[in-house]
């Protein structure tokens, strides 16, 4: 019975944290959007890297039954080059996936604080 009397009490303090929480939500969307195209961006850039060393080991094999003794090592070099922007990609988007938040983290936090305050007012207690 006292949580039907609560009720006008709470309604309003509801709504504002239900507008509250959209918010929230959107911003934390918004930033899932800028970490999943740095991501990909990143990714891209590893995958293109990776393809070209392969590449470059391909030439590389061409190249050794050539006869001219300094493309082997130019090839080489271009592959290593290549290899090592993938490399450095790739911990790049390691530490990228280490510093970011849970998925509507902002959103959860609140909840749980503002679920404390709302038993509060629910509650039977006077």
């Amino acid at each position: 019975m006292r949580l039907l009397w609560s009720l006008p009490k709470a309604a309003p303090a509801l709504l504002r944290h239900l507008a509250a929480y959209a918010e929230l939500a959107a911003y934390d969307l918004k930033r899932s959007q800028r970490e999943i195209s740095a991501n990909i961006a990143v990714s891209v850039v590893a995958l293109v890297s990776v393809f070209f060393a392969v590449l470059m080991g391909c030439a590389t094999v061409v190249a050794i039954t050539w006869d001219t003794p300094q493309r082997v090592p130019a090839i080489e070099w271009m592959g290593g080059g290549f290899l090592l922007v993938a490399v450095i990609a790739l911990f790049y988007r390691a530490s990228l996936k280490r510093g970011q938040a849970p998925f509507l983290d902002s959103v959860r936090r609140a909840w749980e604080e503002d679920r404390v305050i709302l038993e509060r007012i629910l509650s039977d207690n006077d």
